[in-house]
């Protein structure tokens, strides 16, 4: 069996991801603070802080979404990874199934068919014709 590090790595949210949630957290940060800047100046409120507001609430709200895309995204590689590998070890236990006369307590066997048929489909009957001509 490959050693871990010869496995290759599951799809995982890159760099330009993170980049992407770092920037709108930044520019989210700006604004609030552009935002508590005007609104500590006592000013009646205007056209400018209705913008910061709005820039504010946008941005946070656009980082927020794009950092759960990112938390779904890994979490998906991770179930994608699972399911490879059980996939992997199934297919494992069914081409090098217990031989008979070996144990196969630990063996799992898949239904065939036909009952007697050791696996696969059941052998058609004389008379019976093929349905695809």
């Amino acid at each position: 069996m490959a050693q871990p590090e010869d496995r290759p790595v599951p799809y995982r949210p890159g760099v330009i991801s993170l980049f992407f949630v770092v920037k709108a957290g930044i520019f989210a940060l700006a604004f609030w603070i552009w935002l508590l800047v005007l609104a500590s100046q006592g000013d009646p409120v205007g056209g400018w802080h209705l913008f910061a507001a709005a820039g504010a609430i946008t941005t946070t709200l656009v980082g927020v979404a794009l950092a759960i895309r990112i938390a779904l995204q890994a979490n998906a590689a991770d179930r994608h990874a699972e399911v490879r590998k059980m996939l992997v070890e199934i297919s494992w236990n069914t081409a090098f199934a217990a031989q008979p006369g070996e144990d196969s307590d630990n063996v799992l066997r898949f239904p065939s068919a036909a009952p007697d048929d050791s696996g696969g489909w059941p052998a058609r009957e004389a008379g019976e014709r093929d349905r695809r001509r």
